[in-house]
């Protein structure tokens, strides 16, 4: 097998694994007991807040762990924004974020919440300076993801924090396709919050984290008990939460070689697809993430390559993991310009440890044959319908 999507989930390391199993049956304790097995697995956690703090240089106590990226991106933005809404009413999001976060957007709407929606230049990329003109006086959020897992594209967050601090408005990002693949510093970009989830870098699913910078106001979107300083009630989930710190652990250990090894493979993989006639790749071609090369192939369909990928044991995907099923056209490639016919033809290669020079030579050996069988059986391809000549110049606004 050929794995190549690892923006959807990672194996889990083995190292991350035996670190975790002590803690599904002989450390079971609940960490809120005071007893000597309570107490255990509470350290536990404290040692693994301590290893994800360290990955993305924060103080602990600044970490929350959450079930998910997902999870940590509704907490941020949904919290602080109740925290201050007495202070105002209007949002910044852009085109090319997680479903998780539009949909948080989309949900506070609902609540008398105005939401202004920025649409990127045709890499992917969000100006600060459309930030800056979309500010208001009644702004108190900005969400931008730090790279889209579509698209591999690396926003500049530390400008747009730049932008928004002067005029006292909150920045999160999603740092979920970034934390454990590029280095991170959440003092130096300056956000207020910064979302992160383990299997991204090869921790388990169900566990991932919030940083909140001290003094954010933040209100919680599960009540109960005290767990994680009263900002997210549920007794905690140990293993998941052990095996999260050994993979920010060994994601800081390790970041300089895996980075150089992805984008060894990434740069090779994208010089042999775009010398196949109307293959275009998609994103930023030099601020992306090392391990990510996104594509359009022009007259066909995304599922019609990946089931002929995977009918020759590889595996990749088109368009995000959360949206790929739907069969529907990417908002994100949209958003960026393409037209809709074009973004059927997207597929994603997101790269891996674990990936070889072989794996990319079997790719390049597969996909030339695959395109042109595809294009044999296309009634498009005559038609000339989805070309990427059809780029659409004009865009949404900026405002729903």
């Amino acid at each position: 097998m050929r794995y190549f999507d690892h923006v959807a989930t990672n194996p889990l390391n083995p190292e991350v694994f035996n670190a975790m199993l002590p803690y599904f049956k002989e450390e079971f304790g609940n960490p809120l007991s005071v007893y000597g097995l309570g107490q255990s697995a509470k350290q536990a956690i404290e040692d693994a807040r301590v290893k994800v703090a360290a990955l993305v240089n924060c103080k602990a106590q600044e970490i929350t762990f959450t079930s998910s990226g997902a999870e940590s991106n509704n907490m941020a933005i949904r919290g602080i924004a109740m925290a201050r809404r007495k202070e105002g009413n209007h949002i910044i999001v852009s085109r090319v974020e997680h479903h998780s976060v539009l949909n948080s957007a989309r949900a506070l709407e609902k609540e008398d919440f105005v939401v202004t929606y920025l649409v990127p230049d045709k890499f992917g990329m969000v100006s600060p300076a459309d930030i800056k003109k979309a500010i208001n006086k009644d702004t108190i959020l900005i969400s931008i993801t730090h790279a889209s897992s579509e698209i591999g594209t690396i926003e500049p967050i530390a400008e747009i924090v730049k932008t928004a601090k002067e005029h006292n408005v909150a920045v999160h990002a999603d740092g979920v396709a970034t934390t454990g693949n590029i280095p991170i510093d959440v003092m130096q970009l300056g956000v207020d919050a910064y979302s992160l989830s383990a299997h991204q870098f090869y921790g388990p699913k169900g566990a991932g984290a919030l940083y909140l910078k001290r003094g954010q106001r933040i209100l919680p979107l599960i009540y109960g008990g005290i767990q994680e300083n009263g900002r997210r009630a549920g007794t905690e989930n140990v293993p998941a939460i052990v095996g999260m710190g050994k993979a920010a652990e060994m994601a800081k250990a390790e970041l300089p070689t895996r980075m150089a090894h992805v984008k060894k493979l990434r740069d090779k993989l994208i010089d042999g697809l775009t010398k196949i006639e109307k293959v275009h790749l998609t994103g930023h071609p030099d601020n992306r993430l090392p391990g990510h090369a996104s594509f359009v192939v022009e007259y066909i369909e995304g599922e019609g390559m990946l089931l002929m990928l995977e009918a020759n044991d590889i595996y990749s995907a088109s368009g995000s993991a959360c949206t790929s099923k739907a069969l529907k056209a990417s908002p994100i490639l949209l958003s960026m310009g393409y037209s809709s016919s074009v973004t059927h033809g997207s597929i994603v290669f997101s790269l891996g440890i674990d990936n070889t020079e072989e794996d990319i030579d079997q790719v390049l050996e597969h996909m030339p044959k695959i395109i042109k069988r595809l294009r044999e059986m296309s009634p498009f391809a005559k038609e000339g319908w989805g070309a990427i000549d059809d780029l659409e110049e004009s865009k949404e606004g900026n405002h729903v």
